[in-house]
């Protein structure tokens, strides 16, 4: 009986995961019930039921036969880029040091980049200092165009004054972790050795997914 009341409640869960996430993908007009119960794979009244406690948590809301994404929603994105900073820093504090340049993680948001978590190197007599919250096109930019890199590409880009006059960067894209587009990069006001740097950023964006998973 355990057994079987655990197996229910796993399915329980996934199911309104499943309902939650329908509730998501439709980017335009909000689906019916009847739209989410076709969605999943379950019926009306168990779409009914799964609605409840995500409507408890402010995670959907009803609008008359419609479903809706709720405030819960930004509530739990609010959590997101500390997490992602907290998993990123020692990666990007090892990177920092060993190239001496300030190294920063970056994520996606619709057209923009925008950087989650900077380290500046502690041994370098100058460096760039870039803020937490700067965005930029995502077509402009080493950590920008790193975000766009397919697989089996080069494993990391570089640019040359493309955001700021003088300054250098390269990065490599954070592979492997569902819904996230991401890159680690480094800038610097002077040349970088790509030879050394570029396997450099290449390793310290894969310890980012690791310590992602």
């Amino acid at each position: 009986m355990a057994a079987s009341a655990t197996r229910e409640s796993s399915l329980t869960l996934e199911r309104g995961l499943a309902l939650l996430q329908a509730v998501a993908d439709a980017d335009t007009e909000a689906p019916s019930i009847s739209d989410l119960a076709m969605a999943i794979g379950a019926s009306r009244a168990a779409v009914y039921r799964l609605l409840v406690p995500l409507q408890a948590r402010g995670l959907v809301r009803r609008d008359g036969s419609k479903v809706r994404l709720g405030l819960g929603v930004l509530r739990l994105a609010e959590k997101v880029l500390p997490q992602l900073r907290i998993a990123a820093s020692p990666a990007l504090r090892e990177l920092a040091e060993r190239v001496g340049a300030t190294a920063h993680l970056t994520v996606a948001e619709g057209n923009e980049a925008q950087a989650v978590a900077v380290v500046e190197p502690s041994w370098t007599i100058y460096h760039v200092a870039y803020r937490v919250g700067t965005r930029h096109p995502v077509h402009r930019g080493a950590a920008g165009k790193a975000l766009a890199l397919p697989p089996g590409s080069p494993g990391w880009v570089d640019s040359t004054g493309e955001l700021q006059p003088g300054a250098y960067g390269a990065a490599a894209p954070v592979r492997g972790v569902p819904s996230l587009r991401a890159s680690v990069g480094v800038v610097s006001m002077e040349p970088l050795d790509l030879e050394i740097v570029g396997p450099l950023v290449v390793h310290a964006a894969g310890l980012v997914t690791a310590a992602l998973r």
